[in-house]
């Protein structure tokens, strides 16, 4: 068989090729959900990486001298902070002046993040569950420079839903909660 032959016949019985869908780190957008049910979309220009780990420890057992049991602990996600330039879109800072009011609820929000692959179709998403505003942070002003006012906003969150999906993503609903934010007994 020809090597032409054969590469005509791989590619037409073999899967796609990988790097047709691939995903570059600059196509992505932001959504939060509200609890009106309507969603607030934003475009950010930085959006630090998404982490979860699992604590572990470790037993030994008695005899056994060749091996070492492990158990696993309690998921923990690392805290995701959002950059953007400063615009006259308050909802976020509204958001985090609802925290730090006492006589308000803790309103967690479910946090979509969306990466597009260079046709613009959504390869993944990742939804931040049940976030809240940590912190917000605006750029030193200088008269002297010409440069973008960024503005940041740190989040943490209660957990993480991840969906190769095309249509509506990773959306996951915040209903089941009591009247603190937290997760009511057997709604999860």
């Amino acid at each position: 068989m020809s090597q032409n032959s054969q590469s005509s016949q791989n590619s037409n019985n073999s899967a796609p090729i990988r790097g047709e869908n691939y995903v570059s780190t600059n196509r992505f957008y932001v959504e939060m959900e509200t609890e009106d049910e309507d969603k607030v979309g934003a475009s950010f220009s930085e959006c630090s990486s998404i982490g979860m780990s699992i604590e572990t420890q470790t037993h030994m057992e008695g005899g056994v001298n060749d091996q070492v049991r492990f158990m696993l602990g309690t998921p923990k996600f690392e805290a995701v902070t959002l950059k953007r330039g400063i615009t006259n879109d308050l909802r976020f800072w509204e958001w985090l002046k609802n925290i730090l009011d006492p006589n308000k609820k803790v309103e967690r929000r479910n946090i979509n993040i969306f990466v597009f692959n260079q046709a613009g179709q959504i390869m993944q998403s990742w939804s931040l569950l049940g976030a809240v505003p940590t912190g917000w942070k605006t750029p030193a002003l200088q008269a002297s420079q010409n440069e973008i006012a960024v503005e940041e906003l740190t989040l943490h969150y209660e957990g993480l839903s991840v969906s190769d999906k095309k249509e509506d993503s990773a959306q996951v609903k915040l209903d089941g909660r009591d009247s603190l934010g937290y997760f009511a007994a057997g709604s999860r």
